[in-house]
């Protein structure tokens, strides 16, 4: 039978990915999950295992080549693969250097209903594979039910993994920094016995090519050699399968690695570190071990671009090469096809936020003590905003462009962004925010601000979101226009709150006052949210927070 092979839909909003590289060619028989071939998308570079056993019939574009989402790109044919098939293909490379081996443990007595299968979580619909970063336990440990047995990182999020039982380790069939498929068993607890197994002795692999091959070794249980070159020592840093492949295909040892200066998350090197860093390799500028690569001073005279194309002489020195981290350059291509898709129309208003700031001072402390609520004014906000969406549901809305519809959400999950150290952003929701009131969205809120902030999210806590919130008043600024966070319509910007004489009217005499007053802005986009709609939606907003009162109601 011939399965044909799409490209996958890796986000809510990617539309297309482009083939970085074919892992099999026409002829290769292929395993079900082996990596078929690496695609690059606006949301995440990643290699796509296969969903069959048997062997490629047919590819049908190259490498290099832009492809939609849901298009055919290879045919694998299930019926021509046999027990017969040449396997040897799948064996890790075998060098004539100095080895050690790699043992695996026996299973221990008992019988094999003893024994729970720990398989790489599915951590949202579009992720498909998983890099353990850390192992809290080691074969003979005993383990509790919900404690941390492993750390993962995929494509969308880093997290801890509990055990699914209590018992012993058994067996720990995934190194750390392997990546695998979704579903992919990658240890064993035994839940009946009670005395601990001898822990697996595994061999550190040693370069990068090592690090490589080892990923054919997590389902093989036999003794299998692994090179270990006296004059390459190992690195325990993380990277991630992409870059290690970049890495061993260009030669670049471990101690080259470890002096790049990593721009992604918690400093890891990303791609677009490593190919900065072969430009600078291949161009015969030599980086010092105390010269990390993605902060290096241009020490010689140099005729560089600006952004408008103009050549400019770097004469003195003094311009520094920072390649942009990866979520930089995700917010920057999310930003500008946000731009490219809707037409963006602004409006603001001024609100008086006196009766808000009244109730948080007499109220914040007893329910930050009491409740652990933290009472900003960001709560009031995105309740007011809830209640808005209720009133108004086509700013709850999305476009379907292919079927020229509109897409109105019958459930409200308000995005909240959240910045993140040096130079990053996220938008986790709050799901179901219109089935929460006040102190509910409050505590919600400040749950999804900590996880942002602790590498705590899910896939799904950035996923499915209807309408954002975006609160650049924290930082000081008084108004701005954000752009949309597609594939919604609108997104509401919140200025600081600050006070400000104005004209009020005591007795229908005008009086100038000193209040605390803050500006909104609403971007929309005007295909769908005229600018009809979106004064109504604004001054529902505004209406609700200067009336707002002590019962927790609008």
């Amino acid at each position: 039978m011939k399965i044909d092979i799409v490209m996958p839909k890796m986000g809510e909003s990617v539309t297309e990915g482009t083939i970085i590289k074919w892992h099999k060619q026409p002829g290769d028989p292929i395993k079900k999950d082996e990596i078929l071939f690496e695609i690059s998308t606006d949301k995440v570079d990643t290699e796509i295992p296969s969903q069959a056993e048997g062997v490629v019939v047919q590819l049908l574009y190259k490498e290099g080549d832009t492809i939609e989402v849901g298009k055919v790109v290879a045919v694998i044919d299930t019926a021509k693969f046999s027990s017969d098939t040449d396997t040897k293909q799948f064996e890790p490379v075998v060098t004539e250097k100095p080895t050690e081996i790699i043992e695996t443990p026996a299973i221990p007595s008992g019988n094999a209903s003893s024994l729970v299968d720990v398989a790489m979580p599915k951590m949202g619909e579009s992720v498909m594979e998983g890099t353990v970063i850390k192992w809290y336990k080691k074969p003979g440990e005993t383990i509790k039910k919900d404690e941390t047995l492993f750390e993962i990182s995929t494509d969308k999020v880093d997290t801890e993994v509990p055990s699914p039982a209590q018992g012993v380790v058994n067996e720990i069939l995934v190194r750390e920094q392997e990546t695998v498929p979704v579903g992919h068993i990658v240890a064993r607890i035994s839940v009946a016995d009670v005395h601990p197994v001898a822990p697996i002795t595994k061999a550190e692999p040693t370069t990068v090519h090592d690090i490589i091959a080892s990923n054919a070794l997590a389902e093989r249980e036999k003794t299998v050699l692994v090179s270990t070159p006296a004059s390459q020592s190992f690195s325990d840093k993380f990277y991630s399968p992409l870059v290690l492949n970049i890495a061993r295909k260009e030669n670049v040892t471990f101690p080259e690695l470890d002096r790049i200066q990593g721009t992604g998350l918690n400093g890891r090197v990303t791609k677009n570190d490593i190919l900065k860093y072969l430009d600078l390799r291949k161009s015969g500028t030599v980086v010092s071990a105390e010269q990390p690569v993605a902060a290096r001073l241009v020490e010689k005279p140099q005729i560089i671009k600006s952004p408008s194309g103009a050549e400019v002489s770097n004469i003195s020195g003094q311009i520094h090469r920072v390649p942009m981290d990866n979520i930089r350059t995700k917010i920057m291509k999310h930003m500008v096809n946000s731009r490219d898709t809707s037409v963006h129309v602004t409006a603001m208003v001024e609100i008086d936020m006196t009766k808000v700031r009244n109730y948080m001072d007499k109220h914040k402390d007893h329910l930050l003590k009491n409740d652990g609520i933290k009472l900003t004014y960001l709560s009031f906000i995105a309740h007011a905003s809830v209640i808005a969406l209720k009133e108004h549901p086509l700013v709850n809305s999305t476009i379907d462009s292919g079927s020229n519809s509109i897409l109105q959400k019958r459930f409200i999950n308000l995005g909240i962004a959240v910045a993140l150290e040096s130079n990053g952003l996220i938008v986790p929701n709050v799901k179901n925010a219109h089935e929460k009131n006040l102190l509910g969205l409050a505590r919600s809120i400040g749950e999804i601000a900590e996880k942002s902030r602790n590498k705590k999210l899910t896939p799904d806590d950035i996923m499915g979101g209807t309408f954002t919130i975006t609160n650049y008043g924290v930082f000081g600024t008084l108004f701005g226009t954000p752009i949309i966070n597609q594939p919604e319509v609108a997104i509401l910007g919140v200025g600081a709150v600050v006070k400000r004489p104005v004209v009020i009217e005591v007795d229908g005499n005008d009086m100038i006052a000193i209040k605390p007053m803050m500006y909104l802005t609403l971007s929309h986009d005007h295909r769908l949210v005229d600018g009809m709609l979106g004064g109504l939606f604004l001054k529902s907003i505004k209406d609700k927070l200067e009336n707002f009162n002590d019962n927790l109601t609008f």
